[in-house]
């Protein structure tokens, strides 16, 4: 079997980081069948944003939103959002449209992906 890991860039970690325990292991514990399902498919029943060749993917978890892209060694994660702070993020960036499409499209929100990207690595779970 080929190993599979979740790597969380350094925001994510750290908003991980800043959850409740009870609330850490709900969103760990959804990832449990993600490594079947990132090697086998076309990650269908994710929102699927796209720039330039890039392809996030958007997992909803209640009140969460984590932000994912595929990786040769699994995932990684670069934000987990509360549904709340894209809501007002939308309404800041006053985007009428679809989550995704609003997203897919907004240079702000690319920034903010590539953020975490610019300050360090990602490191494995």
């Amino acid at each position: 079997m080929r190993i599979f890991q979740i790597i969380f860039n350094p925001t994510s970690a750290a908003e991980l980081a800043s959850m409740p325990k009870n609330l850490q292991l709900t969103i760990l514990g959804d990832f449990r069948g993600l490594p079947t399902e990132v090697m086998s498919t076309d990650l269908e029943r994710f929102g699927k944003l796209e720039r330039e060749g890039r392809v996030l993917h958007r997992m909803r978890l209640g009140d969460y939103r984590i932000y994912f892209e595929r990786h040769p060694l699994g995932i990684v994660v670069h934000r987990i959002l509360n549904r709340h702070s894209l809501k007002d993020f939308l309404f800041r960036s006053s985007l009428p449209t679809g989550e995704d499409e609003a997203l897919q499209s907004n240079p702000k929100f690319w920034d903010m992906i590539e953020a975490a990207t610019r300050k360090e690595a990602p490191r494995a779970s």
